[in-house]
């Protein structure tokens, strides 16, 4: 080593030397590698690299729930991640209806992207940065930030990739209905749950004021919430109790002016859920003076009222104060671009197959609410699965053929197992019955008797919903599968190819429902597991506490989300609206 260089280490080494123990401020500058590696505040070390190494490309597009666990649970010393996100953090979405009324606060809810990935080696790097074009012809995003950072200040710049992860979510869906977008509140983000929270109590202030007539003061505290969904139905029971617990006692003047409806339009609230629960919930809601309005449909929102139509009454105008659009999904511009690019521009979301790769492109995936995998149908592939069992080229299937491929089949047609089940049957033998639907089993079965034993299946074929859970376990599926990608190259786990020769490299993607929730207010919660067990009490709540702060991405997220619920029992929600 040169004088100089020694010189520049000694310095290096002086300058650690006399930095105080306390800050922790590390900086190493390793040459020759074209890597930078610092230590954070923390001691935690992060490492990002110039891409210029073997290992292959993964460019993730959004931090929602499916990228976040992707980003999670992949190892990060196979592949030089890279992050494309206009925001840089995860939101724990399920909680944003307690953000609005101060039950918990947004700090408490959201986990910054780098803390997720930065006890985990490898390479990483994130852009807070939005994509607005997908190129898979030429592997490369397009991608636009809020801040100048090229020649020109347009802040727009080019990514390139081997792996693309898809995961970009969805925008609410106004089913273009007049004045929504301008009049009403969504909540799909942390700034728009704080957003709500400020207009709740501009409504009381505003109501407080002593010039306005009762009319005006009812007006003022007409709470409107259009969709009768989870996050509707959250929403509305956490602001009943956001008022009678702490607004009440704040603005006492005004209280009996408060109003909070729910507009659904159709017939019931919470269809998703069993019929009970949705019984349940309309019940409670009576007894707690919540105004549900089924069968109502929203033709238009101005800044002064409401205007709905019901075949009974017809076209009402309803004034309000507030009100918070939830009614679904709609697709993004960029995916709505992609689709056209990819030959699927007469769908509402990105096609996928059971491998989560996105059709009619190569080493795209996509995942979330963006995305819906396209299940195969059994019918469309009846004379590829009789080739398959028919080995030896027989012409007949026996049941011994059959159960020999059968677990491949149920692997590959999920829906074959879920039509056994429905129709209680004991195996696949039940569906080889003679054609008068006897008892006796026929002993070979040849192409159109396999056909019509498989008629009905495909009936069992289900869309999955569009939920954090079914994202999150995509995101570790698909995570699981590029850690083993080399493994499964060599040595595939997955069903037999019925097209093709040999096996997947990977087993398809299956979702495993766990139950779901429905917080009702008044410290009551509705819980469904799968099957048929319902509960709805206030044991449910402790379960839903538990379920959610265990759910937290980190331990500090976890330890907030505790304590601002023990907050509120003690000294009751946040009314502020910082």
């Amino acid at each position: 080593m040169t004088s100089s260089g020694l010189s520049l280490v000694r310095r290096a080494a002086e300058a650690v030397r006399r930095t105080p123990r306390w800050q922790k401020r590390l900086v190493f500058f390793t040459v020759g590698v074209g890597t930078l590696t610092y230590a954070c505040q923390d001691n935690q070390v992060l490492q990002i690299c110039d891409g210029t190494g073997k290992k292959k490309k993964v460019v993730i597009l959004g931090t929602g729930w499916a990228g976040a666990s992707f980003l999670r649970n992949i190892d990060t010393s196979l592949y030089d991640i890279h992050v494309v996100s206009p925001r840089n953090y995860f939101t724990f979405t399920p909680l944003l209806p307690s953000v609005t009324c101060g039950t918990v606060e947004a700090r408490s809810i959201v986990e910054p992207v780098r803390n997720i990935v930065r006890k985990r080696n490898g390479a990483f790097r994130f852009w807070e940065a939005e994509c607005f074009k997908i190129d898979p012809a030429n592997k490369k995003v397009h991608c636009r930030s809020d801040v100048g950072t090229n020649i020109d200040g347009n802040g727009e710049f080019i990514v390139d990739y081997d792996y693309l992860i898809v995961s970009v979510g969805a925008r609410p869906n106004t089913f273009n209905t007049p004045g929504v977008t301008e009049n009403c509140h969504f909540l799909k983000e942390v700034e728009d749950a704080q957003n709500i929270r400020k207009s709740v109590l501009k409504c009381f202030e505003r109501a407080s004021l002593p010039n306005l007539s009762e009319e005006e003061r009812k007006k003022n505290l007409h709470f409107v919430v259009i969709g009768g969904g989870p996050t509707g139905v959250e929403f509305a029971a956490e602001l009943h109790d956001f008022v009678n617990e702490d607004l009440a006692k704040l603005y006492p003047d005004v209280r009996k002016y408060v109003n909070i409806s729910v507009i659904e339009a159709g017939g019931h609230i919470l269809t998703m859920f069993d019929k009970r629960i949705t019984q349940f919930a309309e019940e409670k809601f009576k007894r707690d003076g919540i105004d549900l309005k089924t069968n109502f449909k929203v033709v238009k929102v101005s800044d002064k009222d409401i205007t709905m139509t019901n075949p009974a009454t017809g076209e009402i105008a309803v004034p309000y104060g507030m009100a918070v659009w939830s009614t679904g999904i709609g697709t993004r511009p960029i995916i709505m671009d992609f689709m056209k690019q990819v030959g699927q521009g007469n769908r509402r979301a990105l096609a996928t197959d059971e491998w989560l790769r996105v059709q009619g492109c190569e080493d795209v995936y996509a995942l979330g609410d963006c995305a819906t995998i396209a299940q195969r149908k059994v019918m469309e592939d009846v004379a590829a699965i009789f080739r398959v069992a028919d080995k030896d080229n027989s012409g007949t299937l026996t049941v011994k053929k059959i159960k020999d491929v059968l677990g491949d089949i149920c692997e590959r047609y999920p829906q074959v197992e879920l039509y056994l089940k429905s129709n209680q049957m004991k195996g696949f033998h039940d569906l080889l019955k003679d054609s008068d639907g006897n008892s006796k089993e026929l002993k070979e079965l040849d192409i159109e008797q396999f056909k019509k034993a498989l008629a009905q299946v495909d009936s069992q074929v289900k869309m999955l919903p569009a939920t954090a859970q079914v994202a999150a376990q995509e995101g570790l599926y698909l995570a699981k599968c590029f850690n083993r990608m080399k493994i499964c190259e060599e040595n595939p786990e997955g069903p037999l190819r019925i097209r093709g020769s040999g096996r997947h490299r990977f087993k398809p993607f299956r979702y495993r429902h766990l139950g779901q929730f429905a917080p009702l207010g008044g410290e009551q919660t509705a819980y469904q597991l799968p099957g048929d067990w319902v509960h709805v009490g206030h044991s449910t709540q402790w379960l839903w506490y538990s379920a959610y702060a265990s759910m937290q991405f980190s331990w500090r997220t976890r330890m907030l989300v505790v304590s601002d619920w023990g907050r509120r029992f003690i000294f009751g929600r946040d009314s502020s609206s910082l």
